[in-house]
């Protein structure tokens, strides 16, 4: 967006020398009330935002395209650009125009460049970096990452800015593919150099930012953290080791100078993602569990599903929990004895419920005070939380349960802090501080003056002229005002004699003196621009306390993280309360045993009066590691694998789950391969993706993993999907390093052969009724195999032309006959289908032709045996006009 100098206006050359220190970012320039875009910018910022584009018209810019939109509207029209993917640059005007001309009015010579309004860039707002609570979804981490191509394996790190989190970790790609995965970056940093190599391994689906090669290097990024920090090494955080890890960390700070966000003091840890605590959860199982979105526009996800949350920070941590569920018994039972504490003590219950509502969003607006962008309004919520912690500070301190005292030990009351805020800030102040009525009354003596005058003006002047009218015997004293030399004394020149010495004479008129005194300028130069003086006082005030707030950062994040901590387990009791779930039993064993369990989603969207069919599922290393289970299409095969890995997940997170009992031997991963689609993007078929992710499971299965597979082998012919579903449950049966739990639906019934050959093996069936020639789904799941997928039945309750169904009978009934002649798995004859067409030589209905056969389902729908004369001829007719619409 160059642009040679020559001939532009003094705006649009200072606009062109601001577009050059983000030539990449869309730049919102600031114009009196508007802000404007130009050129590229004003094109793109049309299009997302549906604003009018329009054209400059004057000097060597005419033609230059702009678009824009008024100032009070950013937070309307900022989010849409970043949610598009945009970095945007924010150049405001760093000083008053009015004032500008004031200070210029009279001077000689100046240039247009000397009368413009100085402008700068006060913020550059990208996905990863954003601030703003408009931008931001309350619920929901707004991470940055940076990945990092080391020699031995690949660094990533991760931040919130917005909360002050900061983690880092290394591994392998498909290791960092799952973390951002789990963690959904809105931006991602990585060496432009490796291009090629990003997207090969993580695609481009993501919102990216390249970055020169020396940001990426171990000296470089240990540097910026060890001077963020103020430590000489990174021991103290445990990632000193991990050395991919940092540089990506390195590359994170170094982002943050190039998006000038340089006050993070609310930065202050960087943590290490520790693998071997959490179940792994590759971006297959959590989009195909549906575990925090859905996968279709009107669905439901799990978090939608037992978020009972109050606070923002609440409702993070349990997105966070549900990707990252625990594979330790220790902390998995507690946190389930938090919750079991819950449904026995309702005093606690109901004294955290209340004070959870007055907390807010403490995490976040504590990152503000970091940065500087506090409002006062903010600053209360900040007090009334801190107020909000007392009481549950004392309730966890009392309760019979480890794990909630030690909660209530490390709440820090931060009084004297909030105590300032009580003292210092209005209960109700304005959202911002240039609006005054922030600072309270009685705190500062030279402010509650400067408000007295404002307010009281009239009667602080009479109280003068009363005073001194009495001390001087001046009865007819009276105070006036003129532009010359403001206020005044008058005093007719009959008491002049009368006039003390220390007032200084300002004007003689005919029949009066005019005075002034110290008293009286001193008060002058407070009433003249009091409200100015008022907005500088308390904006000193105000900045004051922020700066003060400071050392309070490292207490107040971790009581955030503490109540965000209670806060999801106060979700969990009140989502098992209201649906019923029961404590599971989570321990080392191997066995997955459910009695009775139902899906948490689809349990919640039956229609009205319809009660979801339970079903038990075992599962263990000894006797039945993988069930066979076959069924009719509809019959709930899928929504019977879903659930069970959502029962062992809401186990391993340390919820109770939907079942009327459950036992959990500890799963340290959880696979799935339900459904599957083409991604046309990369070139890959079904069978491609099926395969990919079906590798993906293999290569990566464990003895204590929870497999499920769904319909494994439908991308590719019959003989082909029976022969590669059957390697992979013989391999996840066979191999001991991959006897993992599993759940296999098949529509392939020749697999049901397999429980004669393998002895952990069993078949299971999802069963049906069948009542006059009609389909019940019972969805229960039986013992023993089923022999029929009822494929045609759906066919035909999804509306299917009626001729096409009749025909799909007559084709399986062959295909059936055929298979039995030969022992099984035949070869089916083409002559015997081809004979048992219609009358080929007398029927035209078998010609591929959709309005032909239309006539030939009105034909076959006829009951000629009732039909009257002028009906026939109606239907002829109508028959008539399906072949010639216009006759």
């Amino acid at each position: 967006m160059a642009k040679n100098d020559k001939g532009l206006t003094p705006m649009m050359r200072q606009f062109f020398s601001m577009k050059a220190q983000h030539p990449d970012a869309l730049m919102l320039f600031r114009c009196g009330d508007f802000y404007e875009t130009y050129c590229d910018d004003a094109i793109e910022a049309a299009m997302i935002l549906g604003i009018t584009l329009t054209r400059r018209n004057n000097g060597a810019a005419a033609g230059d395209e702009m678009a824009g939109f008024p100032h009070h509207a950013l937070d309307t029209f900022l989010p849409k650009l970043i949610r598009a993917g945009k970095r945007v640059a924010i150049c405001d005007q760093l000083e008053d125009p009015k004032k500008k001309r004031e200070q210029l009015k009279g001077k000689k010579g100046l240039t247009a460049e000397d009368k413009m309004v100085r402008r700068g860039i006060t913020e550059l707002v990208t996905p990863g970096v954003a601030m703003g609570d408009s931008v931001l979804n309350y619920k929901e981490n707004n991470f940055l990452a940076a990945v990092h191509f080391g020699k031995g394996s690949c660094g990533v790190s991760f931040l919130d800015i917005s909360t002050g989190e900061f983690l880092t970790g290394e591994g392998t790609f498909d290791y960092v593919e799952k973390l951002i995965g789990n963690f959904s970056p809105k931006e991602v940093l990585y060496d432009r150099a490796r291009k090629n190599d990003f997207e090969k391994q993580f695609g481009t689906r993501l919102c990216t930012f390249e970055m020169d090669d020396w940001v990426f290097t171990d000296q470089t990024a240990r540097q910026k953290l060890l001077k963020h920090f103020g430590t000489k090494n990174l021991k103290g955080f445990g990632v000193d080791h991990l050395n991919n890890g940092v540089v990506a960390a390195g590359a994170i700070m170094q982002y943050l100078e190039v998006t000038q966000h340089t006050n993070i003091n609310h930065i202050t840890s960087l943590a290490r993602i520790e693998e071997e605590k959490y179940v792994r959860l590759d971006r297959f199982t959590i989009r195909s569990l549906e575990l925090v979105a859905p996968m279709q526009d009107d669905g439901s996800s799990l978090l939608n599903v037992i978020d009972r949350t109050i606070t923002p920070m609440g409702g993070r941590m349990l997105r966070r929990w549900l990707v990252f569920p625990l594979k330790e018994v220790k902390p998995i039972n507690e946190r389930l004895d938090v919750v079991d504490y819950f449904f026995r003590q309702p005093d606690f219950r109901r004294c955290l419920d209340d004070q959870l509502h007055r907390i807010g969003d403490l995490e976040r607006i504590i990152s503000k005070v970091a940065v500087g962008r506090v409002s006062p309004r903010e600053m209360v919520q900040l007090k009334n939380a801190l107020k909000a912690i007392k009481p549950m500070k004392a309730a966890c301190l009392s309760a019979d349960n480890e794990a909630l005292k030690r909660i209530g030990e490390q709440l820090n009351l931060c009084e004297s802090i909030r105590d300032r805020i009580e003292r210092e800030i209005k209960n109700d102040p304005p959202q911002l501080v240039n609006k005054g009525g922030v600072i309270a009354s009685g705190f500062s003596a030279d402010l509650d003056d400067l408000r007295s005058i404002r307010d009281n003006g009239k009667q602080y002047l009479l109280e003068i002229q009363e005073k001194e009218a009495e001390q001087t015997g001046i009865n007819s004293l009276k105070i006036g005002f003129n532009n010359v030399f403001g206020y005044y004394l008058e005093v007719r020149n009959t008491f002049k004699d009368r006039v003390p010495e220390d007032w200084i004479r300002k004007q003689t008129l005919a029949q009066a003196e005019r005075y002034i005194t110290p008293e009286l300028k001193e008060y002058e130069a407070k009433i003249l621009g009091a409200d100015e003086k008022i907005i500088m006082l308390e904006t000193r005030l105000f900045a004051e306390l922020i700066q003060d707030m400071q050392e309070y950062i490292p207490q107040i994040q971790i009581n955030a993280n503490l109540i965000a901590h209670l806060d999801c387990l106060y979700s969990f009791a009140a989502v098992s309360e209201e649906n019923k779930y029961v404590r599971p039993v989570v321990d080392e064993s191997e066995v997955i045993d459910i009695k009775q369990g139902r899906h948490p989603v689809i349990e919640t969207q039956l229609p009205l009066g319809e009660q979801y069919v339970p079903n038990d599922v075992l599962l263990d290393n000894e006797r039945q590691q993988i069930m066979m289970i076959t069924g009719p299409n509809m019959a709930g095969k899928s929504a019977l694998l879903r659930q069970t890995a959502l029962i062992v997940l809401l186990a391993q997170v340390g919820c109770f789950v939907p079942a009327e009992g459950a036992r959990i031997g500890l799963v340290d991963k959880i696979f799935t391969r339900v459904g599957a689609s083409d991604n046309i993007s990369l070139g890959e078929s079904t069978f491609m993706v099926e395969m990919t992710e079906a590798s993906n499971i293999l290569n990566n299965v464990t003895p204590r993993s929870l497999v499920l597979f769904d319909e494994l082998g439908r991308g590719t012919s019959t003989y082909d999907g029976i022969s590669i579903a059957w390697a992979i449950v013989e391999y996840l049966h066979e191999h001991p390093k991959a006897a993992a739990r599993t759940l296999f639906a098949t529509h392939y019934h020749e697999l049901n052969e397999m429980e004669k050959n393998f002895n952990r093996i069993k078949n299971y069936n999802v069963s049906v009724k069948e009542v006059d020639g009609k389909i019940i789904f019972l969805r229960k799941l039986e013992r023993g195999g089923s022999e029929h997928s009822f494929g045609i039945h759906v066919a035909d309750i999804a509306g299917m032309p009626r001729s096409i169904v009749k025909r799909a009978n007559v084709v399986l009934r062959q295909l059936e006959e055929d298979n039995a002649q030969v022992g099984g798995m035949g070869k089916p004859s083409a002559e015997k289908l081809d004979r048992s067409r219609e009358g080929v030589q007398l029927s035209f209905f078998q010609l591929d032709d959709p309005v032909l056969m239309q006539i030939r389902d009105e034909i076959l729908g006829l009951d000629i045996n009732n039909l009257t004369p002028m009906e026939a001829l109606n239907k002829l007719n109508e028959i008539k006009k399906i072949v010639n619409p216009n006759a």
